[in-house]
């Protein structure tokens, strides 16, 4: 044997002795977490799309079969849909307010909904996820319904956003203008193009910082009443204006996430879709449907605080998943924190949220389990894992806008086995009343409500009462 051929049989036997090795320590180093992985990766773009009033029931991945919703529910089919996922508030400011600071909306003094008349607003001292995500690189953007006063200091861009398009509260208030920044671009809106209007907007802005990572939140005024649709959509569901309306949201979704695939963002941007409060059912078939759940908007009956919720994230969230453990608006703070590379992210102001990254990986469960339900400033009800105490209510009746409840006193409920609310189990389970009054007195006692602020003051009519007097007319 020559000594080349020695010499090349032994360099092999050598390279073959350290690939071993070599390979017997990959094979043995663990796999990368995944929640790790998608925390170092690049920072994601954040879209999160919210819709106003719509219910539980309007949407096919949550039971619908009425209404047509085949983008919403692909995000749903190809991430993670949430079926016990909670707003701040039954209603909309509250919500909004909670939802950008990570905040029980009593801790700001927001315990209802401003109004054109408001000279209150969102209080400077809070911090919004815009603000947060700025300080790490990201372009802000919202389009639509701010909500959360519309007087110059309490509009967008002194709360953290770049840019900002859209009616600055409900559309069925006073003086309905579209502000562009923080000045009136259109007096005059056709509510028909405001879905289609919205999407152009949010379109040109992704358009506009694909480059950086961005935050979109795209606020839709729709279904709130009036209900709008434009021609394409009108008349085209089986569930009547409603339904036009929400399929015009769903193409909504679609849009938007065809730009993000068009410019190749789909697999590095989070999309979520959800509702800030359950249907308003006063507004019979203009209101919507909470599906299985009882009641809607202006209750806290899990119709009107329970909502749907889906997210869509190829790098961290496995499709297909379902999650029906607790989670809340307030955990978005965090998590966009967590995701955008801050997982320890110290907010000068109590976070009532906590990181679910993991959550949406699908690699462990929510940690916190209790939720107090909030309207009017008040706890009306409470939540502690699968069972629900809510309060004595003195019910409404014949109130312009508001559904007639029934008066009722404390009911209990679990949540697991009753979603609907409809078997009280206060004196079947005492021992359980008395074991979630305990943990709500602790849990209530870490949330310090500041003050209300004034959102509506009434007109001065004194002078046409003592007109109607004088001429003997009726007063009310």
């Amino acid at each position: 044997m020559s000594s080349r051929i020695i010499l090349i049989s032994s360099y092999t036997s050598i390279a073959l002795f350290f690939t071993g090795i070599f390979l017997s320590i990959y094979k043995e180093r663990p796999k990368a977490n995944i929640v790790e992985s998608a925390q170092k990766a690049a920072q994601p773009n954040i879209v999160l799309i919210l819709a106003d009033d719509l219910g539980y029931g309007d949407i096919g991945a949550y039971g619908a079969t009425d209404v047509r919703t085949p983008h919403i529910d692909q995000l749903a089919t190809q991430g993670i849909k949430f079926t016990s996922f909670y707003t701040p508030s039954p209603v909309c400011s509250p919500t909004r307010a909670g939802l950008l600071t990570g905040r029980y909306p009593c801790r700001m003094g927001i315990d209802g909904v401003f109004f054109p008349e408001s000279y209150t607003g969102i209080p400077a001292s809070e911090v919004t996820i815009a603000e947060a995500l700025k300080q790490k690189g990201y372009s802000t953007g919202i389009v639509g319904k701010w909500h959360l006063g519309h007087h110059r200091q309490f509009l967008p861009l002194q709360n953290g956003f770049d840019y900002y398009f859209g009616i600055p509260y409900s559309n069925d208030m006073q003086g309905v203008v579209y502000l562009r920044n923080n000045d009136v671009a259109e007096f005059k809106v056709d509510q028909h193009l405001t879905t289609k209007t919205y999407t152009q907007e949010a379109i040109q802005f992704i358009e506009k910082n694909k480059s950086k990572p961005f935050f979109l939140y795209l606020a839709h005024n729709m279904p709130h009443v009036p209900l709008y649709a434009s021609s394409e959509f009108s008349g085209k569901s089986k569930r009547g204006l409603y339904g036009d309306v929400i399929e015009e949201l769903d193409w909504s979704v679609g849009e938007v996430v065809k730009t993000l695939k068009k410019n190749n963002l789909d697999q590095n941007t989070l999309v979520i879709f959800t509702s800030d409060n359950g249907p308003w059912l006063a507004f019979d078939v203009d209101g919507g449907s909470p599906g299985v759940l009882r009641e809607g908007k202006q209750t806290t009956f899990e119709g009107g605080q329970r909502v749907p919720f889906v997210a869509y994230y190829p790098p961290l969230i496995k499709a297909g998943q379902v999650n029906d453990q607790l989670a809340t608006m307030f955990d978005l703070f965090p998590t966009f924190l967590s995701l955008a590379g801050s997982p320890d992210y110290k907010s000068p102001n109590p976070l009532d949220g906590e990181d679910i990254t993991s959550v949406l990986a699908g690699k462990a469960n929510r940690k916190g389990n209790e939720f107090l339900y909030y309207y009017n400033g008040q706890i009306q009800a409470y939540r502690k894992g699968d069972w629900k105490i809510k309060f004595p209510y003195k019910g409404n009746k014949g109130i312009q806008g508001v559904k007639d409840v029934a008066p009722h006193d404390t009911l209990l409920f679990n949540l697991k086995e009753d979603i609907g609310e409809k078997a009280d189990q206060f004196k079947v389970h005492p021992e359980k009343v008395a074991d979630l009054l305990k943990s709500f007195s602790i849990h209530k006692s870490k949330v310090a409500a500041a003050p209300t602020l004034v959102q509506r003051m009434p007109a001065d009519d004194s002078h046409v009462i003592r007109y109607k007097q004088r001429k003997g007319l009726a007063t009310n």
